[in-house]
């Protein structure tokens, strides 16, 4: 007996994309744990530091994982202003002296007690969150000049704009590029994306040429060996690192990086700790997990009742997929270095909160997706034919 189209096979009706994506951001968050504790042994006071923070912080983002897991969210879309507001408020007070807290010359955080929050990872959701919302509203209008691209050209600039003055580059080119990205998967013109790509790419040439440290540090990567006493010592620590480990790895808190000779060791270049401790075998399971994570989320959009929740899931994975690649390829020196965490493996709170929120919606969705919105289309023509 034939299957009817689009059917899946009994064989895979128990793999949900949604569980896949799980285990792999499970399988992500041990290896962080362990690697961390690593990089915290060389810590004489506390040889736990990190590592207790970072499992703090996970349960926050367990505990926001399963409450967006259980949320309905069609009556959500009700407050999706209210929350942008709120993220965007945040981004104006964090410039403001005395409220947002500069560290190494950026001001990105804001202090509640102990804690401190970095706006923009949240601000990220938000951006995602309201132009899945308006593009749903407008999807007949999204060929319109202003309805379809100004507006949500004017909404995604806003929040990259407002990235981009604390500053942080590599937050505001991604938050950008995962906006205009999900206008094209709504039916964007090509002509006024492409329009919109090239002057953003000039944009971020001529803020980065007036900072004469991006500026030098864009020109260092041109040459990175030249440059490694200075604007490339951190890639060519990372470098050296990867040598060390080789295939094998040197073995679980016997790197010599984690002993100050590469900076921001537990968080922007984790992944070169990775490479040295646990060798290639580990760097190249790193790398297939992010993989699988994204075809399972593409697998898994194929269900998508309607436009928001499509785009909203969307963006939801490039959330990911794309900051997970910019770090891998500025460690391994295929981009120039920006600072920008390796989602649930590097240290930081505000991105594992936000990561927890993301795999909270593809559970939510798991469970309201019951079956291919392709197959629910064929089924009912079939129904009307009969």
């Amino acid at each position: 007996m034939s299957q009817e189209p689009f059917e899946k096979p009994r064989w895979t009706a128990a793999i949900n994309p949604a569980t896949v994506i799980l285990v792999c951001v499970l399988s992500l968050s041990i290896l962080g744990f362990t690697v961390l504790f690593s990089a915290s042994v060389s810590l004489k006071a506390d040889p736990y530091f990190y590592l207790s923070k970072q499992l703090i912080w996970f349960v926050l983002a367990a505990v926001a994982c399963f409450v967006v897991s259980r949320m309905d969210l069609e009556q959500a879309r009700r407050y999706v202003w209210v929350f942008a507001a709120v993220c965007l408020l945040g981004l104006l007070l964090v410039l403001v002296p005395g409220i947002g807290i500069a560290v190494k010359g950026s001001r990105r955080w804001l202090g509640f007690g102990p804690v401190r929050l970095q706006i923009s990872e949240l601000a990220k959701l938000a951006m995602v969150f309201g132009l899945a919302h308006y593009l749903a509203l407008n999807q007949t209008r999204i060929t319109d000049m202003v309805r379809g691209f100004f507006i949500p050209l004017a909404w995604i600039a806003g929040f990259s704009g407002l990235i981009l003055l604390e500053p942080d580059f590599g937050t505001a080119a991604l938050t950008f590029a995962i906006g205009v990205i999900l206008l094209f998967l709504a039916g964007g013109s090509l002509r006024y994306l492409a329009a919109a790509f090239v002057s953003a790419t000039a944009l971020l040439a001529v803020a980065v040429i007036h900072n004469p440290n991006r500026l030098a540090r864009f020109l260092a990567f041109l040459d990175v060996e030249g440059n490694r006493s200075a604007g490339t010592y951190q890639l060519w620590q990372a470098i050296l690192a990867f040598a060390a480990g080789g295939v094998d790895g040197v073995g679980l808190g016997q790197g010599r990086q984690q002993n100050s000779f590469l900076p921001e060791v537990h968080t922007d270049f984790i992944f070169a700790v990775i490479g040295e401790e646990l060798g290639l075998t580990f760097t190249i399971g790193v790398v297939v997990l992010f993989a699988i994570l994204f075809a399972a989320g593409l697998c898994h959009l194929r269900k998508a009742p309607n436009l928001f929740q499509f785009l909203l899931v969307a963006g939801c994975l490039l959330l990911i997929s794309l900051q997970a690649l910019i770090n891998l390829g500025v460690v391994t020196g295929c981009l120039p270095t920006k600072g920008m965490s390796l989602p649930f493996i590097s240290a930081g709170g505000s991105n594992l909160l936000l990561m927890g929120i993301l795999v909270g919606i593809f559970l939510n969705t798991q469970r309201a997706w019951t079956r291919p919105a392709l197959m629910h289309r064929e089924r009912t023509l079939k129904e009307v034919m009969a």
